[in-house]
Parts: C-alpha cells; structure tokens; sequence
C-alpha cells in the first residue's frame, strides 16, 4: 500500500511516520508542493534493500564472466573451498 504524506508531517509526525515505517515495513513518500521529494524508511527495510541491491550486482558480475569465458566448473570451486578451509577430511 503505497502511503502519500505531505513534506510537513514529517516535521510535525515523524514518530508516527517512524512506527509505521517500522511496523509495516514499508516506505512513506514524503510530497513538497505536490511533487514527490523524499521517500523514507525503517533502518531493517533500507537494509533488506540494500542486500539485495548488492546480491543482484554480484550476480550481474557472476553473469557477464560466463558469457566471457571467465567462469570455472562449480565442482573446481568447492574443491579449493573444501580443500583452503580443511573441509571434508575426516
């Protein structure tokens, strides 16, 4: 559900704008003259978020080196990783 407030609520309401924030975990947009101006979010959204800006990087990254060539078979990458942290011996 999208939530709409006006850019002095946030002066005059941040609390309740913070509790719903964190409640519903979900943003507020904040408008200026009809415009919109901000958007704000509980700290555990913006990192929600984040994470999965960055893991959508990661693959994108993953992505463009097997289309050139620069990918190895995953049983080679979990062998030196068993084998660096002296995993799998008994």
């Amino acid at each position: 559900m999208t939530v709409i407030r006006l850019n002095s609520d946030l002066h005059n309401r941040v609390g309740e704008i913070s509790e719903f924030c964190n409640q519903q975990q979900e943003p507020v947009f904040i408008t200026s003259n009809g415009t919109g101006d901000l958007v704000v979010m509980s700290n555990a959204e913006y990192e929600r978020l984040s994470g999965k800006c960055e893991l959508y990087r990661m693959l994108d990254v993953g992505l463009a080196d097997a289309e050139s060539g620069k990918s190895r078979k995953t049983e080679d990458a979990f062998f030196d990783i068993e084998r660096k942290y002296g995993l799998g011996e008994v």
